[in-house]
């Protein structure tokens, strides 16, 4: 490690067992570079605490065609899927990216800063991340050109999906199978404190699981609702205490995949068959998803990033670049993790009238 006690690239080279070259592909999110060794990389950079520096390098040297990326929490799976979607079209139309990593409001004012007032780019793709109004004026003042993906900005091109729709659609697809009693786990947000980002996707798709329930004569049960700090640990937490209720949940809807996969721990650790015992729902369709035989409300990071990079670039063309608000589809996809509650009757009819919904049943055989 540098003497000053900062990790360096070289030290993530030298603990991932790579090159430093390799090292700053991952983070530049090249494709040249095998799948194994991108997440190691990003696993030691996770550990180590490492924070690229190299935004003062290449921005100072003013790069004609250079994009800013400014993104949360740069190795989790929705995130890492949506900065390969844009930097794919970024680098079809030849612009140079730098991505800038968020972990806490001050990082991201630090990056938002210098990129409003001392490097020159030509536009910033802002992922997640809600910006108040004093810096939506900082972008107006120094003229640099603003794109969004997965947030709502006022005046300010972007491309999200519903995520109020995707949590009704996740229990729906639970309704249909029979299942009245739904657990939730998601997040909660602590605006006091130093590392919220305002992130409101979780309370959405809880807005959406009550609005479900509602719609099926159901009372909304706070007893089984859990929420707590996000993580594939806290969700197991989480899940475990529903698990341990008298009357437990059959079914639970995870607000995230990585959720999910807590929930499925916990399932396991309690010796609750799934879909067998409990049928288990989560939402993104990341990779992992489809080889654990997770259902979930896909909505498509990919394509998300792939269209706010090319919004940008349309902006940036001075050509048509559609609505202000461009929202993306999402579907169910029935896997082996939810199944039909055993000795429920038929499916309730008319659960999805009305909504966009697409179902996708792919491999809904079981799991034990």
């Amino acid at each position: 490690m540098a003497p000053s006690g900062r990790v360096t690239i070289a030290d993530v080279a030298a603990a991932s067992g790579v090159g430093v070259g390799t090292v700053s592909r991952v983070i530049n999110g090249a494709a040249n570079v095998r799948e194994s060794t991108r997440r190691s990389v990003l696993t030691v950079i996770k550990q180590l605490g490492y924070r690229p520096s190299y935004l003062a390098a290449s921005l100072s040297r003013g790069t004609p065609r250079t994009i800013a990326i400014v993104v949360p929490h740069l190795t989790t799976p929705s995130a890492v899927m949506r900065l390969a979607g844009a930097l794919t079209v970024l680098d079809e139309q030849g612009y140079d990216t730098v991505v800038c990593n968020v972990d806490t409001p001050g990082q991201r004012d630090h990056h938002l800063t210098a990129l409003t007032s001392k490097y020159r780019v030509d536009g910033v793709i802002v992922v997640s991340l809600r910006l108040s109004r004093q810096w939506l004026a900082s972008f107006r003042r120094a003229g640099v050109p603003l794109v969004a993906v997965d947030a709502v900005l006022t005046g300010v091109l972007h491309t999200v999906t519903d995520d109020v729709a995707g949590g009704r659609m996740a229990t729906e697809h639970l309704l249909l199978l029979g299942h009245r009693r739904i657990g939730f786990v998601g997040d909660v947000r602590h605006p006091a404190a130093r590392t919220d980002l305002g992130f409101t996707a979780s309370q959405q798709r809880l807005c959406g699981y009550q609005m479900a329930l509602q719609n099926a004569g159901i009372g909304y049960d706070t007893g089984l609702v859990r929420r707590g700090p996000h993580g594939a640990a806290n969700a197991e937490a989480l899940a475990a205490e529903l698990l341990a209720l008298p009357d437990p949940p059959s079914a639970i809807f995870a607000a995230s995949d990585t959720q999910a996969m807590g929930v499925l721990a916990a399932a396991d650790r309690a010796g609750r068959r799934v879909p067998g015992e409990l049928s288990v729902i989560g939402f993104d369709d990341i990779e992992s998803a489809m080889l654990l035989g997770l259902s979930t409300v896909r909505q498509p990071l990919e394509d998300s990033g792939a269209e706010a990079a090319r919004r940008l670039c349309g902006l940036l063309r001075g050509g048509p670049i559609g609505p202000l608000r461009q929202e993306l589809p999402l579907e169910v996809v029935h896997r082996s993790s939810t199944a039909r509650l055993r000795g429920s009757g038929p499916s309730p009819a008319g659960v999805y009238a009305g909504s966009a919904a697409h179902l996708t049943e792919v491999g809904a055989t079981g799991r034990t």
